[in-house]
């Protein structure tokens, strides 16, 4: 008789606000996520810093505006080029502005999110950030791309853009990345392309290694950049 498996253990989350009602709302519905339990709390982004290299979550759910230290250095000390043993890092903000955008992105965060996305797609972000993917609010990560194929931004605010593919991408993930670039989910890719969830990630991490890119938003320029990404509107 074969034993039961082992139920997973709960996707362990760090909240670093520092308006006490946003805390405490994001904690009372992660909490009641029965695979996602917060352990830790922070009001600014230097104790944010100090708790998360204490307690190690799985994931960092970062506010921008923060006293002592912002969301930005925050996210570039946690999980940036130079961090030796990068956290996963989903920056939650109220402020839609594409230079916050790019600079988490730009500083190693593997999700964007406006805190008026909803509670489901929060609860999203963490399950995807704790699976190694990224999510970007669909509003967001459009209008980024439309921003990479007009007029070069000007410094400081730079776009991510990834160097060419160091080889052809398959019929098949060309697909994949076209519907990335749109802001679908990978559940959406899954179902519109007719393939299973895994299929798209095992897709999805081939793409990120033939094309240098560190996250989906990246993957997704790209395909704007080279004409592999049709115009919505």
């Amino acid at each position: 008789m074969t034993s039961p498996t082992p139920p997973a253990a709960p996707i362990r989350v760090l909240i670093a606000d520092d308006q006490d009602m946003v805390r405490t709302g994001f904690r009372f519905f992660l909490d009641a996520q029965p695979d996602i339990t917060v352990v830790a709390e922070a009001a600014d982004g230097e104790t944010a810093v100090r708790l998360a290299r204490e307690v190690r979550p799985d994931v960092c759910l970062l506010d921008i505006r923060m006293p002592k230290l912002d969301g930005l250095e925050a996210t570039r000390l946690l999980a940036g080029p130079d961090v030796a043993d990068p956290m996963r890092v989903v920056v939650v903000t109220t402020f839609d502005l594409d230079e916050y955008v790019y600079g988490a992105l730009r500083g190693g965060a593997c999700g964007f999110l406006l805190k008026d996305s909803g509670p489901t797609l929060l609860a999203e972000a963490v399950r995807a950030a704790a699976a190694g993917d990224s999510l970007v609010s669909p509003s967001v990560t459009v209008r980024l791309l439309r921003h990479v194929t007009a007029d070069p931004v000007p410094e400081p605010v730079t776009a991510p853009r990834p160097g060419p593919a160091t080889e052809p991408l398959t019929d098949r993930e060309l697909d994949v990345v076209r519907l990335v670039a749109l802001g679908r989910t990978n559940a959406e890719i899954a179902a519109e392309l007719y393939v299973s969830l895994s299929t798209v990630k095992t897709h999805l991490s081939s793409v990120q290694l033939k094309l240098a890119a560190r996250n989906r938003v990246e993957i997704a320029a790209w395909a704007w950049q080279n004409g592999h990404a049709r115009r919505e509107g």
